[in-house]
């Protein structure tokens, strides 16, 4: 995550609820981001290439 990153959009109206999991696409272990308030609000990048929070402490 680039530590100047900057909202693309404004705020969605209301409540949101973000949570992230383990999810396999394609065959393969993903990290997996979204706001499940939202219709298609979410990101996912391979397991492998995701950071623990606990590395970058």
């Amino acid at each position: 995550m680039a530590p100047e990153a900057t909202s693309v959009g404004r705020e969605a109206e209301g409540s949101s609820d973000v949570v992230a999991a383990i999810d396999e696409i394609d065959g393969r272990s993903h990290l997996v981001i979204a706001d499940i308030a939202r219709d298609d609000a979410w990101i996912a990048v391979s397991e492998h290439e995701a950071v623990s929070v606990d590395e970058i402490r």
